[in-house]
């Protein structure tokens, strides 16, 4: 399975960054590509009018790398919530069916447009707390080990 994770903005700490290189070496077991597009810069006290420009523009472009054949999952607090074992459950649903694609849109600061929304396949929420977008690319990643150990019913998730 190939899985591309889209990003707004780039790791920037050398921990987080670390990590993401040892998240991707356990995940041998499928392709794994990360596409950063860039955070636009947001005003200091920036108007509803400008925040949404901000939103559309992030989204134009994150957009514009989502595979047309691919099971798009966009992260979003209104999600629907799974536990682990649901989201390997969805995982190998994808791998049984013949979908080989799937591409996973991280937001950044302000979220996500609605078109990116209504590109999604399935909206998951991976907590109802919130976290740093590099925080959730890390999490991701870990979850997404944990999904495959899970369908290779290997113990490192329990």
């Amino acid at each position: 399975m190939r899985i591309d994770i889209l990003c707004v903005g780039k790791l920037k700490e050398s921990y987080f960054k670390a990590a993401e290189k040892e998240y991707i070496k356990r995940l041998s077991m499928c392709k794994i590509d990360i596409t950063e597009v860039p955070d636009e810069p947001i005003p200091h006290n920036a108007s509803e009018k400008e925040k949404e420009d901000v939103l559309q523009k992030e989204g134009k472009n994150l957009l514009a790398k989502i595979n047309k054949d691919s099971f798009c999952i966009v992260l979003d607090v209104k999600g629907k919530d799974m536990d682990s074992t649901a989201f390997a459950d969805t995982v190998k649903s994808l791998m049984v069916s013949g979908r080989s694609r799937l591409a996973i849109v991280i937001g950044g600061s302000l979220g996500l447009s609605q078109e990116v929304k209504d590109r999604a396949d399935l909206l998951l929420s991976l907590s109802s707390m919130t976290f740093t977008h590099n925080m959730t690319r890390i999490i991701l990643l870990e979850q997404l080990y944990r999904a495959f150990s899970i369908i290779g019913n290997r113990t490192y998730h329990k």
